[in-house]
């Protein structure tokens, strides 16, 4: 993953260098631009596509609203998702690893799990709050994966060298150990308190409530305010620890404010919307191959934008077969492939 552009001096001594810079760095904002503009199309077409035809009656006001929420619900997880991984991939250093794969998702479907097994028979009113679509409920489930995965990501990650096939063997171990104990306690539990955890196992965009998503909205600012603050020294972070720290970064400082970031925004997205195993991982590694580099201002918003229009797109297209919940299912299919592409052909780095 590490690549030499990060420093930007390619041009320096080679003939014709600063012309063939130039014309990457407009190809890659050109790039940026269409990537804006299909997924500004691709929210657009999602809402009117889903617009009964009488303009101004309550069956259209209703709709407006409801795919409003259901547009900006998708913005936000795709921002919070696509920054995510391009920054937890920057701070370990491959384009395979992301929070879902170090067991995050499985950790999200354990907390679910313990919630209902222990909560609803003792104080089935707090369990319900938590496990409700409301801004408590999201609240609380950010609040408790925050804590978790800021826990796990720094004993793993934070100050060491990190081995890409140690941390892809512990994110397994946790990944079989959370989704072990979550179906042994949803053996134990009784048909009713079972389906409310089955709701919790596949991503949904339905039914956001408008606070929820001002709370999202605040968490993914405050994420990008302090993206926006640790500037290059994101771009310096690829180049590996020495190097880094050579150049006058505090690389453990930095990593550690990177996975409180990524804690909070992939813990943001999972509350509001359930787990989407390789959706970070689709959007990262496309953004990577689009634009031909790894500099921050650039893979950022093309992974975001590329996440607005896989969900957009796909959900419209889906919904346009009847089958607009299996889109999860199509994303989990496809980052598989994906993953095994990468893994196979040795462009983990």
């Amino acid at each position: 993953m590490p690549e030499i552009d990060v420093l930007v001096a390619p041009a320096a001594g080679v003939p014709g260098g600063r012309t063939r810079a130039n014309a990457d760095h407009r190809r890659r904002w050109i790039v940026t631009l269409v990537c804006f503009a299909v997924a500004v199309a691709a929210i657009a077409a999602l809402v009117l596509t889903g617009l009964p035809g009488t303009v101004g009656s309550k069956a259209w006001t209703y709709s407006l609203d409801r795919l409003s929420r259901h547009a900006v619900a998708i913005v936000l997880v795709s921002v919070a998702v696509g920054v995510s991984t391009v920054l937890f991939q920057t701070v370990t250093g491959n384009r395979i690893l992301t929070p879902a794969l170090m067991g995050f998702d499985s950790l999200y479907l354990l907390i679910q799990t313990t919630l209902v097994f222990f909560m609803v028979p003792r104080d089935a009113a707090v369990a319900g709050g938590l496990l409700s679509g409301g801004l408590s409920g999201f609240l609380g489930q950010t609040a408790i994966m925050v804590v978790a995965s800021t826990a796990l990501y720094l004993w793993l990650l934070g100050g060491r060298k990190s081995d890409i096939h140690l941390l892809l063997l512990v994110g397994v171990v946790f990944g079989v150990f959370f989704r072990s104990a979550s179906t042994f306690l949803q053996r134990l539990l009784d048909p009713a308190a079972y389906l409310q955890v089955q709701d919790a196992m596949f991503a949904s965009f339905r039914g956001v409530q408008l606070d929820v998503l001002l709370a999202c909205g605040l968490i993914v600012v405050a994420g990008l305010v302090v993206v926006a603050i640790l500037g290059r020294r994101l771009d310096v972070m690829l180049l590996g620890r020495d190097p880094a720290i050579a150049l006058g970064v505090n690389h453990r400082r930095v990593t550690i404010v990177v996975l409180v970031v990524v804690s909070f925004l992939v813990s943001a997205s999972t509350a509001l919307i359930g787990p989407v195993m390789f959706f970070g991982l689709i959007v990262a590694n496309a953004a990577y191959a689009l634009l031909g580099t790894t500099l921050h201002r650039f893979t950022l918003p093309v992974a975001s934008l590329l996440g607005v229009i896989a969900l957009a797109g796909g959900e419209m297209i889906l919904g346009t077969l009847g089958v607009e919940s299996a889109l999860s299912i199509v994303i989990e299919f496809a980052g598989g492939l994906l993953f095994l592409f990468l893994l196979l052909t040795n462009r983990a780095r």
